[in-house]
Order: C-alpha cells, then structure tokens, then sequence
C-alpha cells in the first residue's frame, strides 16, 4: 500500500490506467455492437455485465501470473522443409479469437447491409436465449482482449496491487463510456459498419500474431508481428473522416439509413 500512495507508484497506476482505457477501445466497440442486438431495456446491462467479465478475467489472469506465463511456452514444435511451427497457449486463444472477430464482423456487415437482422421476439424464452448468447460471445472476447491488456500492465509495473487498482478503475471509466459510446454508435449506421471494420483489422491482427508467437515459417517466410500503432492510427484516422461526414450530413441531408430490402419489398407488394 505504500508503494501505491508514493510518487513512483501514483505515475504507474495513471500511465497504465491510461493504457487500459486505450486499449479496452475495441473491447467496448464489440461490446456496443454485440449488445445493440438486445432490446433497448436490455443494452445497458449486457453492456455493464460485458465489462464486469472483463475485469474479472483480468483480475484473475493477474493473480495467475504463472499460469499466464506458462500460456507463452511453446508446448510443440514441428519443423519440416516447408512449415515450421512452435505454438503456444497464448497463440491459440489469439489465432482462436481472430477467427472469431473475422466472422463475427464480416457475418454482422452481411446482415446489415442485406437487410437480414434477426429481431427478437416478445416471447420471454426468446429474450433470455438472446441475452445468453449476447453475453456468452462477450465473454470469450474478453478473455482475449484481456492477454493483450494484462502482458501491458506486467511490462509497465510488477507491482500486482497497482496492476489491478488500473483495471478496476480503467473498467469503471469505460462503463461510464460504453453508455454515451453506444448509443451515439447506434444512432448512426455508417458508424456500425465503421466499427465491424475495425472489428474485422483487429481479427486480423490478432491472427498474425498469434502467427508470429508460435514462431510459423511457411516456405521459409515468416510472419511478422503487427505494431499496434499503425493499427490505431488508422482506427483513429477513420473516426475522424466519419466525425466530419457526420457533421456535413447534419448540414446537407439526413444520415445514411441502412436498406431492410425485405420490408421495402412487402411494403412494394413484390413478396
């Protein structure tokens, strides 16, 4: 505790506080958009829920240190004249979740722009089955963003009490966040399908370097690790050509509504 309250230890706890909220970005744009498939009633808790687990398996990851650094030991390696492979139990839970963001982005972008969304019933059962699969697929995201948030802290500070007085705190200020974030993300399609991209560049990511950590060689060329950097300019980059097309539009014209092709084509008396 005092190590906590000294000069060392305050700037530790504000740089890595800073950093989780940083990088807890994307986990509250998937939370934002997995959840705007509840009933408005419902958002705000699943939103809420969604970050508790998060810090949860932050928590838990950080009391478990040998446990998480065992996950970076290779635990097989297989060599050949044109694969060489070596992965970990980190690699997996990323190349896992990169797959995972790869479809779950590219299914919502279909889904929207196809007019296919899936509305949930007024049936009590159906509401329920609804806000636990939400969750469920909250969760398993969490558990990989948490790794990346986690391998940060340790790399910043070894004290484990300052460790978790910034997640906690850094996941109180993104649930005073992920209300506005949501609903302003909401209120603008362009933005939903801005946000599945990065969704969809960060499965990527992900993927490479879970790539790059089981050290794979496919025909002698080996996979490189993605700095993080590039990938969040262009995420922020992006929000800032969208903010200024928002602005415009409020300006000229209403904002772009995404088609339901199979209402308009009932409404038309087509189906």
């Amino acid at each position: 505790m005092d190590h906590l309250f000294s000069i060392n230890g305050l700037l530790s706890l504000l740089t890595l506080t800073f950093l989780e909220v940083v990088l807890g970005i994307d986990n509250i744009i998937f939370i934002s958009l997995t959840a705007h498939k509840l009933p408005a009633e419902q958002q705000a808790k699943a939103r809420n829920l969604g970050l508790i687990l998060a810090m949860a398996f932050r928590v838990s990851l950080l009391l478990g240190l040998s446990y998480l650094i065992s996950l970076q030991k290779p635990f097989w390696h297989y060599s050949s004249d044109w694969l060489t492979i070596a992965p970990t139990g980190q690699a997996i839970i990323l190349f896992v979740g990169g797959l995972f963001l790869l479809y779950k982005a590219t299914n919502e972008i279909f889904q929207k722009l196809e007019g296919e969304e899936h509305h949930t019933g007024s049936g009590g059962k159906s509401v329920k089955a609804k806000f636990a699969q939400v969750v469920t697929q909250i969760a398993l995201i969490d558990l990989v963003f948490s790794i990346d948030s986690v391998l940060t802290a340790i790399g910043l500070t070894n004290e484990i009490l300052i460790m978790i007085t910034a997640v906690i705190i850094s996941i109180i200020i993104m649930m005073g966040f992920s209300g506005p974030v949501g609903r302003f993300v909401n209120q603008h399609p362009s933005l939903q399908v801005l946000g599945l991209s990065f969704l969809i560049m960060i499965g990527f990511m992900l993927v490479a370097e879970a790539s790059h950590d089981s050290e794979l060689i496919i025909l002698g060329n080996s996979i490189g690790q993605i700095p993080k950097g590039y990938l969040y300019f262009a995420i922020a980059f992006s929000l800032f050509v969208e903010f200024i097309n928002i602005k415009m539009r409020k300006k000229s014209t209403k904002a772009v509504e995404i088609r339901d092709v199979k209402n308009e084509a009932g409404e038309k008396g087509i189906i």
